[in-house]
């Protein structure tokens, strides 16, 4: 077993050994372990001051920010209030300044009283109590031992904490499955006493021991799950359920919310009463001893037992399931289920769930339920995508601004409330969403924060950038508003504007830029420089060039769609132009410059004729491009979408793949960046079907993602792909968003071996001269 054991931030403390109750589906009393007898009844202190040591010590070693401890049982409440008032002493003294102690208690509630809540309220331990469903669905297992009714007991213990006085300590409600209950009638009977979680739990079984299935129904459990989810979604998802907003959770490529689903590692270790320390509680339904690692708190610590074999095969993810899970596209949400579900003898865990066919059918149940509903819009919609980029921007800038913390002095203050002024004019909110959707606005925003969060000093250019993007909001809209920007030596970018070169002493200063109705203003300490709209290369003036129809500086043009985009520009000026990984080319001459634009004219021209749909898109969206120094083809850097760092030059067809095969480097790397198209855990690795050496998932998407739309423009590159989607459908990782970019994958290669297929090709002979 490879890599560090995980620490334990999760002890459960058996408090008390014995019940008040006689459920006949308890695993602690009536499964194959019975070592509850030899336990004390209750724990000592002697126990509960060497535990909390203990924890202590591992928190310690391993900087844990905080840890839980859930008092546990048998029924944790017949210890008493004296000693559970010891056990939080105890555990809270001993963390004190350490981590933070998430203190739980998971009761049948029959014991349940002012004085208990009280106390719990005194040390903030929240309360998860048992109830399975209505009196009829309870009484089916949760009786006395002479088959009393323990449901009224437990609906006062509820209600008494559903008090606003206890309210806060409300965990919420824990509900074994049982599928002869009628499970609308459960899911009802539960919301209506408003807890705060709902968590339902398959009952403990293995292969050996199976759970009951009185029609044979091999989905039987997922047929009663749906029938709840489908009430649940009905009811408006009164209370979150842990069950499913775990499986929706890892569905979108988040992580599992319960130890019974899920590839997350195991970080949980039990203290039984006498101070042994052992695996997970529920493992007791296995066989005799399952738990048991022969360590107990007065001689071991808490890392020897992470370090025990039983422990670690929980803790390994992927490799740590069946071969036949490794194979199932939904292990990523299933995880193989609960670890002592896969028991079988002779064989061990290395099984599927005893309830197999029953969870793929429950995510499947609820993928085929909520994909429309929680599928992300920018996969199928460009302005979508364009909306998400503008916003997850705009948010960078929020947390810049919190990071700067005043830091960035009165440059950036000034800036930031001149902003706002900007965003007050219809206009200016227009002109400022076209600045900062400008790609390099991107680049800086992540450079300064990383510069933020690392604790370096930011000062200088970074600080000033927001000054100047304000002022070219401001030319952009034509309002009349002085911004002050800070100048070098009389030098200062505007971005999507231009270099101004207005004179001035000294290596800093500030300008006063302010738009008119024929361009705008600099002043300096050196004087005023105008710069009329539309105006050509200078010696005090280099404009980024237009690609497009060439305009100056001046009213922005609204777009078709949810926000302005420029004309496609050639930016050879912007500083932080250079995040391509091979050096950026120096501002082109004007000779260059045409040329470079007439050989991308005729690429764009050639992909417009071929691929008109991507053609149309891309011109869309890939708003700038900079020339690179060197052949490098093409190269997507560490910005936002809508730029492509490219060396211009070679035949049309050749640049035009270029373009292409940039654009969708630029836009699958634009939807991972707002969206969850793949876990990211795990360690599958796939074959694809052009290449020998196993890459991981994410490789295997962008390759893929790139050859569709390369083969729309030369059918060479399709030579693998639909073997590769198939890998794609198949594979763990993708979730719901996934799948939906895998659905828009297979539409565009539709109609591609036609004539007049959805590239637009016009002719066989066409298609066949770009192969």
């Amino acid at each position: 077993m490879t890599g560090p054991a995980v620490p334990f931030r999760e002890i459960v403390l058996k408090v008390h050994s014995r019940c008040d109750l006689a459920c006949d589906h308890c695993y602690v009393y009536e499964h194959a372990d019975q070592s509850w007898r030899t336990q004390p009844k209750t724990i000592s202190d002697h126990v509960v001051s060497r535990t909390a040591q203990r924890l202590a010590e591992h928190a310690r070693t391993h900087a844990l920010p905080s840890v839980s401890v859930i008092l546990h049982g048998g029924e944790p409440l017949l210890a008493g209030p004296a000693r559970l008032r010891r056990v939080c002493e105890k555990f809270t003294s001993a963390l004190a300044g350490l981590a933070e102690l998430d203190l739980r208690i998971h009761t049948n509630g029959l014991q349940l009283s002012p004085r208990y809540l009280d106390l719990f309220d005194e040390f903030d331990v929240k309360v998860g109590i048992s109830l399975d469903g209505d009196r009829a669905a309870n009484d089916r297992h949760r009786r006395y031992a002479d088959g009393r009714s323990s449901h009224p007991l437990v609906l006062k213990a509820v209600e008494l904490l559903r008090q606003d006085r206890y309210r806060h300590l409300d965990l919420g409600l824990l509900c074994t499955i049982d599928i002869a209950n009628d499970p609308v009638a459960v899911l009802d009977a539960l919301t209506e006493l408003e807890p705060p979680l709902i968590d339902f739990l398959l009952p403990h079984a293995t292969w050996g021991e199976p759970p009951p299935r009185p029609d044979g129904s091999p989905t039987a459990y997922a047929d009663w799950l749906l029938t709840i989810f489908d009430r649940w979604q009905e009811q408006g998802r009164p209370v979150p359920v842990r069950l499913f907003s775990s499986v929706l959770s890892t569905l979108s490529g988040g992580p599992s919310l319960t130890e019974s689903l899920g590839l997350a590692p195991t970080d949980l270790v039990v203290v039984e009463t006498d101070g042994r320390l052992e695996q997970v509680d529920s493992l007791k339904s296995a066989y005799e001893g399952a738990a048991a690692t022969g360590f107990d708190v007065f001689t071991h610590s808490f890392d020897e037992v992470a370090a025990h074999p039983g422990v670690r095969a929980r803790q390994l993810g992927l490799a740590g399931v069946s071969e036949t899970c490794r194979r199932c596209p939904v292990v990523r949400s299933c995880g193989g289920g609960l670890y002592t579900h896969r028991y079988r003898s002779p064989g061990g865990f290395d099984n599927p769930s005893v309830y197999c066919a029953d969870l793929a059918a429950l995510i499947r149940g609820i993928e085929d339920r909520t994909a429309a509903a929680t599928e992300a819009p920018a996969v199928r919609d460009p302005w979508e995508l364009l909306a998400a980029q503008q916003d997850l921007t705009r948010t960078l800038l929020a947390a810049l601004h919190d990071g700067l913390d005043g830091s960035g002095g009165e440059v950036w203050e000034s800036a930031w409330a001149l902003a706002a002024e900007v965003e007050s004019d219809p206009a200016g909110q227009t002109a400022l969403d076209l600045v900062l959707a400008h790609p390099y606005t991107r680049t800086w925003l992540l450079d300064t924060l990383e510069a933020v969060r690392a604790g370096r000093p930011v000062e200088g250019p970074p600080v000033e950038r927001l000054a100047a993007s304000v002022a070219a909001a401001a030319v952009h809209a034509g309002l009349d508003l002085a911004v002050p920007v800070v100048h070098r030596a009389g030098r200062l970018f505007l971005p999507t504007l231009g270099e101004v070169r207005a004179g001035g002493t000294g290596e800093a200063g500030t300008a006063l830029v302010r738009a008119d109705g024929e361009g705008f203003t600099v002043r300096t300490e050196g004087g005023a420089l105008h710069i009329a709209r539309g105006a050509g290369e200078g010696p005090r003036w280099s404009p980024v060039r237009r690609l497009g129809a060439a305009r100056g500086p001046g009213p922005v043009q609204a777009a078709d769609g949810p926000g302005p985009v420029p004309t496609r520009v050639l930016d050879d000026l912007d500083p932080y132009r250079t995040c391509f990984g091979t050096p950026a080319a120096e501002r082109l001459s004007p000779s260059a410059a045409d040329a470079w634009s007439a050989s991308l004219a005729a690429a764009w021209e050639l992909l417009a004729r071929t691929v008109p749909e991507q053609a149309a898109e891309a011109a869309t969206v890939l708003t700038t491009l900079t020339p690179l120094a060197g052949d490098a083809p093409v190269r997507t850097g560490r910005h936002g979408y809508g730029a492509l760092g490219i060396a211009a030059g070679g035949d049309a067809h050749a640049l035009a793949a270029a373009l292409l095969r940039g654009f969708r480097q630029a836009k699958l790397r634009a939807l991972a960046e707002v969206t969850d198209l793949y876990a990211s855990d795990g360690s599958w690795d796939h074959r694809m079907p052009w290449q020998e050496e196993p890459v991981p998932f994410s490789r295997l998407l962008s390759e893929t993602h790139e050859r569709v739309g390369l083969g729309l423009f030369a059918p060479r590159f399709l030579a693998g792909v639909p073997q590769a989607l198939d890998m794609i459908e198949e594979a763990a990782e993708t979730t719901v968003d996934g799948k939906q970019l895998l659905a828009v994958m297979r539409k565009e290669i539709n109609g591609t071996h036609g004539t007049s297929g959805r590239n637009g090709c016009k002719t066989d002979t066409e298609r066949a001269a770009m192969r």
